[in-house]
């Protein structure tokens, strides 16, 4: 048989005596967590049961002691602190004192939540119009720093690196073409299925042409190009500047001397303003030529496709879309620097922030189409 455990020499042990005007707590033992003591579960009941104006301790049989006599210490003392009694520590050892005075000093409060007021209340007292127009001069404070960064490098002064631009043209154009051709081809066949439809009826199918070459190049092609762009690009632009804001980078780049608008926002605005209009272009062709392919299975011919196209289509739509694209384009950058700029430290943030610039920029297109084709109808282009 193994032989019995032996027993504690100097087990930690607590008394609660009562005395004239209040109550002593003896402690006796040693109070360590490798041999066990009474926790504060245990003592306060007894607390509890004698009540009294003041508790002071009796430590002249402590042996050694850790971190679970304070632990106790403190315990007790909130208790008294809710029972109105007086915490008489000037028998405690000094060490111990000086531990709860440092737990009290990085303590933290535990305030509940505030309660939300209802929404019938907050939209009377103003908060979602504050919020607008918080953002509103967030988001023109944005735009004059990049106008000044526009105005240096246009002057020679800015710190933007031509390689940084060849770089940025590069992932937004050549990197972008395989989903811009794919999504182009489908719509172009969209239309021309949506077309067919009703000019069948007519036997007009040769109209489908033009259906498909103006619908692509005033507005689908600088559209669907524009929300690809802001899924891919914009988002791109938030996540990254979101990231170097987590790791401090722009603030190292502020530290140098350097103006982050000119080093890291100009080069990607620049290139995705330049990039929007080819590849909105080469989405409006392979849109006809998407087009096309349903248009031969309606017996109309390649070459009447190709020749009612032409006539259809002129240079004034042409400009259109491209004049929308350059706007896209703009606005894209726009969302995605400025959510990317103004991103928190932490991982979350990236997130909200890359979520952030894909919404504001798809919202901020179908406001800019629509403010488009109001003006190209009130001018009657």
């Amino acid at each position: 048989m193994s032989p019995a455990p032996a027993a504690d020499p100097n087990p930690a042990r607590c008394a609660i005596e009562a005395r004239a005007g209040g109550s002593t707590l003896v402690l006796s033992g040693d109070w360590t967590v490798a041999r066990g003591a009474p926790r504060a579960a245990d003592v306060l009941p007894q607390l509890r049961a004698q009540p009294a104006r003041e508790l002071g301790f009796d430590c002249s049989a402590l042996g050694s002691w850790d971190s679970l006599l304070v632990m106790l210490l403190l315990g007790i003392e909130e208790e008294c602190a809710r029972a109105g009694m007086r915490f008489d520590s000037a028998n405690l050892p000094e060490g111990a004192l000086r531990l709860m005075a440092l737990a009290r000093a990085v303590r933290r409060e535990q305030h509940a939540p505030p309660a939300r007021a209802p929404w019938w209340r907050r939209l009377l007292a103003g908060e979602p119009l504050l919020r607008v127009w918080g953002e509103l001069l967030e988001t023109l404070a944005f735009i004059g720093e990049l106008l000044i960064a526009l105005g240096k490098l246009c002057l020679g002064r800015a710190n933007t690196r031509l390689r940084d631009f060849l770089w940025f043209v590069q992932q937004a154009g050549p990197a972008a073409i395989g989903i811009v051709t794919l999504i182009s081809v489908l719509v172009g066949m969209i239309l021309a299925y949506l077309g067919s439809v009703q000019l069948r009826q007519f036997g007009a199918q040769i109209y489908v042409a033009d259906l498909v070459g103006i619908g692509m190049v005033r507005e689908m092609a600088a559209l669907m190009t524009g929300v690809i762009m802001a899924g891919r690009t914009g988002a791109a632009y938030a996540a990254q500047l979101g990231t170097m804001q987590t790791r401090e980078e722009i603030d190292a780049i502020r530290t140098l001397g350097m103006s982050p608008m000119e080093f890291l926002v100009l080069p990607r605005l620049l290139a995705l303003v330049l990039v929007m209009p080819l590849l909105t272009l080469y989405s409006g062709v392979l849109g006809m030529c998407g087009g096309a392919l349903v248009a031969t299975g309606m017996d109309v011919s390649w070459t009447q496709y190709l020749h009612e196209t032409r006539l259809a289509v002129n240079l004034t739509h042409i400009s259109t879309g491209l004049a929308k694209s350059v706007v896209f384009g703009l606005l894209i950058a726009l969302a995605g620097c400025r959510a990317g700029m103004q991103c928190g430290r932490s991982s979350e943030a990236v997130g909200k922030a890359t979520t952030r610039a894909v919404v504001a920029a798809i919202v901020a297109l179908i406001v800019a189409d629509a403010a488009f084709n109001i003006v190209y109808q009130r001018l009657g282009i």
